[in-house]
């Protein structure tokens, strides 16, 4: 079935379609799945004219639906369209296009990788990917100053929370380097921004094509968390052709001209079709843990007299609360960073004292009485399943006698926290199927589950990873689905990270499809 690369579902003619012999996962008889008006009309058994109830779905809406094509599944399954709901869709688009450094495993493989691209002629040389915290050398400018010379380096840390400068790209830049050429937090973010700063027409087509790549993997709505004004980006992108849903955050620099505007979380942008919504109020209050500067309450281990021995408070609580209310009074559901378990404590003080629910996004490190806050105040968990399998061993080193308390995706749901699945593109893949498994399976690259009591069935974990409305196939819901070839809740955990997709449909229409 052709499919038309970029072509927004809000654009098609949405035809009515008979989705033939699907399986939905948990019901044991093969259904039919009539889709018309961008709903699932109706949910029927197999081959069957006649309304009826499924077990496991809503009854079949009354009217039948005629004039349908018909598109054979062959026993394929239906699932929901997957949503991540935590990406920077912007750094995602651009990582192909930078030199890859994730599999490092020194400062001095980083600096072969940049002297081998100098000496291939580039005029300048942007990195993303390293990760230092369990090296055994330093990085610093000087390092990057004898390969490079004159031609400008600038390298992002794989979380994003720090850049690795020679002198050359300082000096382009007009930043002041510390003595081991790292930029943190907030003087890395104004870079990373800066770097960001392309055409509008160069930037869209690599976010349509990253788009792409998403909806073969059944996706079909990112929450975007990119650090700019995105409202007319996606604006002009869900124009000209898009086959995602976006709900675009707000940081806190934007906030008061998304103010001014009246703009409110889930407030659908004018003339984009119902694709691009308002999202929540971002702000980022720690760091991370592979930069060490994720806010914790105890010590980080071997970093003797550093600086900021427990990590760092981004935004004082002083200035948090203020900033919180001000986005709840007008409408704009706060969404948090917070990583460090101190962090995490400050954060939710400050839901506590502002009188709002939102969401922490990472929710890394909690004390177990945390936990129970989370539930009792309404806070939504925005977790990155696969950060767990990247950073397991650097938090056995930075957080030792911590680890049964990190990623604790068990004990938030459990205590009855909703948890919100997501990548952190491009931390990890935009690929939700990879965070399913690593949900599942707490495991990777053949390596024993770390901490497995903090796993989570494969049926929560798909339900984490959908829209909040869109948690089950049933009759009268948008018809925004994914048709795999597995059985999601019966395979092996390690099977779900390549889950085969067939099709996407977002309203009903085709984003994807090898049917």
């Amino acid at each position: 079935m052709p499919v038309v690369p970029g072509l927004s579902p809000a654009s098609q003619a949405a035809e009515p379609l008979l989705l033939a012999g699907a399986r939905l996962p948990g019901v044991d008889a093969p259904v039919d799945l009539h889709l018309a008006g961008g709903r699932v009309a109706a949910i029927r058994p197999a081959g069957s004219r006649q309304d009826a109830e499924v077990p496991g779905a809503a009854a079949a809406a009354a009217a039948d639906v005629g004039g349908a094509r018909r598109v054979e599944l062959d026993g394929r399954f239906v699932v929901p369209g997957l949503h991540d709901r935590h990406v920077h869709v912007s750094q995602w688009a651009m990582v192909s296009r930078r030199l890859e450094l994730s599999a490092a495993a020194s400062a001095a493989e980083v600096a072969a990788l940049v002297a081998a691209a100098v000496a291939a002629g580039a005029t300048e040389v942007a990195g993303f990917g390293y990760r230092d915290g369990l090296w055994a050398d330093a990085p610093s400018s000087a390092l990057l100053d004898a390969v490079a010379g004159e031609t400008p380096v600038v390298l992002v840390a794989a979380d994003l929370h720090a850049c690795w400068l020679n002198s050359a790209a300082a000096r382009r830049h007009g930043v002041q380097l510390p003595d081991d050429g790292i930029l943190r937090e907030d003087a890395c973010f104004a870079l990373v921004r800066e770097l960001d700063d392309v055409a509008d027409e160069l930037l869209d087509g690599w976010v349509a094509e990253a788009a792409r790549r998403a909806a073969e993997r059944g996706v079909v709505g990112v929450v975007d968390y990119e650090m700019r004004w995105n409202r007319d980006d996606w604006a002009r992108r869900a124009a000209g052709g898009f086959p995602l849903r976006v709900a675009f955050g707000i940081y806190p620099q934007h906030l008061e001209r998304a103010i001014e505007l009246g703009l409110r979380t889930g407030d659908e942008v004018e003339g984009t079709g119902g694709l691009v919504t308002v999202g929540g109020a971002k702000v980022i209050t720690d760091g991370s843990l592979n930069t060490r500067t994720a806010w914790c309450f105890d010590p980080y281990p071997g970093l003797g007299a550093h600086e900021h021995p427990h990590g760092l408070s981004t935004v004082p609580y002083e200035e948090l609360v203020p900033h919180l209310r001000r986005a709840h009074e007008h409408g704009i559901t706060p969404a948090v960073h917070a990583i460090g378990d101190r962090a995490n404590a400050r954060v939710l003080d400050a839901f506590e004292a502002v009188g709002c629910t939102g969401s922490i996004e990472h929710a890394q490190l909690l004390r177990h009485d945390d936990v129970a806050r989370f539930a009792r105040l309404g806070i939504v968990a925005g977790v990155q399943p696969e950060h767990a399998m990247d950073d397991r061993d650097v938090a056995d080193r930075y957080w030792p006698g911590r680890t049964d308390r990190a990623f604790m995706l068990a004990g938030l749901a459990a205590a009855g926290v909703e948890l919100a699945l997501g990548s952190d593109a491009p931390v990890a893949p935009l690929d939700p199927w990879v965070a399913i498994a690593a949900a599942v399976g707490r495991a990777r690259d053949g390596r024993e589950p770390w901490h497995p009591e903090q796993s989570i069935e494969a049926r929560a974990a798909l339900a984490a990873s959908t829209n909040r409305a869109g948690h089950e196939v049933r009759t009268g819901a948008t018809a925004d689905l994914a048709v795999i070839e597995l059985d999601p809740f019966a395979v092996p955990a390690g099977e779900l990270r390549t889950m085969p997709v067939a099709a996407t449909l977002v309203a009903g229409a085709f984003t994807h499809s090898t049917l």
